[in-house]
């Protein structure tokens, strides 16, 4: 969006009102293109091209973001383009305007388009969701089921290598439903290898991690695990299986979001009646992925014959929820440095417990030893998973109740 980042200029200091909006009005009267938009004098002399600027400051705001205005294809892009750059109803105001949606409706209005391309009538649908990108959320789920059957009926280094196997065509699933499905960030977006990288691990950890910190606290492992949640390092498969099949729960869930998010987008009538309406339909959003979350945590553990491990499954899952709705919207700097700093923390935990056996060093496995004897192994990982998820919903519920988060994207559901 050329020359929105102006609206970020500073004005001139020492002024009675430093805020945004007078920010936002001195770069605008600074503007010396404005000036010769609006026409000047024969004597090129300012005064009359300033009172012209004044009588029509539409015209000027218009020509700082031609591109914009140009490009956009209904009133609802230059709004949100606008309140992405600190625009406000209070700043819309002194344009004589009740709110931004209004004065973006004035300056998609009043620009010049070809007669053979007619601007719609109406606000483009949602895009529907496709058959084939639903698909794709239900592979790392079938992948993952077809491993676990693998792994309990085969033995010795037949089962090693179906675990293997496995093992690799899950990732590579969880890699092509986060770049290719629903749950697929924008493609200028940074950190996707790291992020997919990290949740890889995360989910992984849910099988391995706590058996591998309580055979670490009791002196092990002695073992590699045999797949099974009695062997020297115990193997979870229900909680592998849980996440992995709550792919299209997520997927489901996010789409929620975006449709009526967008819906609610056409029929506001400001930015702050805009967020109010959305926040509730984020919370719904979370909630009814939890939900299935909770149900597909049931079901697994009662098919696999596990216990049901509610509170780790549910914190990650939520977890990774936030941080996929984030990163769909645009927002993927966030989600990556929490995920990370998830990811780190369960790698830490062991790696202490190991340490600790150093001679003099017993000191650094204190911290995990307690909160192991207090929570037990799952405890670790639901506390560190919802302290972040926690600080990703407020994130979210920050950033997704923009209106620039749901403005109209390329990218079909």
């Amino acid at each position: 969006m050329s020359g929105l980042g102006e609206l970020d200029r500073p004005g001139a200091s020492g002024g009675p009102d430093t805020g945004p909006d007078a920010r936002f009005d001195a770069g605008l009267d600074a503007r010396p293109d404005a000036r010769s938009d609006a026409g000047v004098g024969p004597d090129r002399r300012g005064p009359v091209g300033a009172r012209r600027a004044a009588a029509d400051p539409v015209k000027a705001l218009m020509h700082r973001h031609r591109e914009l205005c140009e490009r956009a294809v209904d009133p609802l892009e230059i709004a949100a383009g606008l309140e992405a750059h600190g625009v406000t109803d209070r700043t819309a105001a002194r344009f004589r305007h009740r709110d931004v949606f209004s004065l973006a409706e004035e300056m998609y209005a009043r620009v010049p388009r070809d007669a053979d391309a007619p601007p719609p009538a109406v606000p483009p649908a949602p895009p529907r969701p496709r058959l084939d990108r639903a698909l794709l959320t239900l592979l790392p789920g079938a992948l993952c089921a077809a491993a676990l059957t693998g792994v309990r009926l085969t033995d010795g280094r037949t089962c090693l290598l179906v675990a293997a196997t496995g093992l690799l065509a899950v990732a590579l699933a969880v890699h092509a439903t986060l770049r290719r499905g629903p749950l697929s960030g924008p493609r200028r977006a940074h950190h996707g290898l790291r992020t997919e990288a990290w949740t890889c691990w995360l989910i992984g950890y849910t099988a391995l991690g706590d058996g591998l910190l309580r055979a670490a606290v009791d002196g092990g492992p002695d073992a590699l695990p045999d797949g099974t949640s009695g062997g020297p390092w115990p193997f979870a498969a229900a909680p592998l299986l849980t996440l992995t099949l709550a792919c299209a729960p997520a997927a489901w869930s996010a789409h929620f979001l975006a449709v009526r998010a967008r819906r609610r987008l056409n029929s506001s009538r400001g930015l702050e009646e805009f967020a109010a309406g959305v926040q509730p339909l984020l919370l719904a959003a979370l909630a009814l992925f939890l939900c299935a979350l909770t149900a597909l945590t049931a079901l697994c553990a009662a098919v696999l014959g596990e216990p049901a491990d509610y509170a780790p499954v549910l914190t990650l899952g939520a977890l990774l929820f936030l941080a996929r709705l984030l990163t769909v919207h645009g927002f993927s700097h966030a989600p990556a440095v929490v995920i990370a700093g998830v990811g780190a923390a369960e790698v830490l935990a062991p790696a202490t417990v190991f340490a600790g056996r150093l001679p003099g060093c017993g000191f650094l496995a204190t911290p995990v030893e307690s909160l192991l004897a207090e929570w037990g192994p799952a405890g670790i990982p639901a506390l560190v998973c919802a302290s972040a998820a926690l600080i990703l919903l407020i994130h979210a519920s920050r950033t997704l109740t923009r209106a620039s988060a749901h403005v109209r994207s390329d990218q079909p559901c």
